[in-house]
Order: C-alpha cells, then structure tokens, then sequence
C-alpha cells in the first residue's frame, strides 16, 4: 500500500486516528483530522504560505532538521497537494 498523506498539510496519515472526516461521520481518505472535520476544512481561510508557515515548526520537531530546510521542502510540497491545486 502507497503511504498516504494529508492532501492539505503533508502529514503522513499513518493510522485511522489521523485521517478527517466526512460530514456524515466517514472517513476521509483525503485529508489529516487537523484539516478537515465533519466534512469541511478545519481552516478554510488558511492559504499555501499560511499553510507553510503552519506546518514548519512540525516539520522540524518530526524531522529533526532547520527551518530553512523545513520551509524549502513545504515550499516544493505544499502547493502540489491537491487542496492547493
């Protein structure tokens, strides 16, 4: 099975707990549970550079590498993520 990510942020959706929610309670094979509930973004005025900006510290914590690199890679990543597209 391909590992799956958040089509909104990037976090790898690892276990059911991480996936979102449709509006009737389902999963959401789509998007990370920090994203979308209960079938709608959690965010939805969030941007591709708020977005980033976001996700950075987590990057860092999660990956162990520089903000400059963190935000380099969500800079390549982010905008290709089907919510941004």
């Amino acid at each position: 099975m391909d590992k799956q990510f958040c089509q909104s942020c990037s976090m790898p959706l690892n276990t059911a707990e991480d996936f979102g929610t449709n509006a009737d309670g389902s999963r959401n094979e789509e998007y990370c549970t920090y994203c979308y509930q209960g079938g709608a973004f959690t965010s939805p005025d969030a941007t591709v550079q708020s977005m980033i900006e976001e996700c950075v510290p987590h990057v860092v914590e999660g990956q162990g590498i520089s903000e400059q690199q963190a935000r380099e890679m969500l800079n390549q990543v982010i905008p290709s993520l089907k919510r941004w597209l």
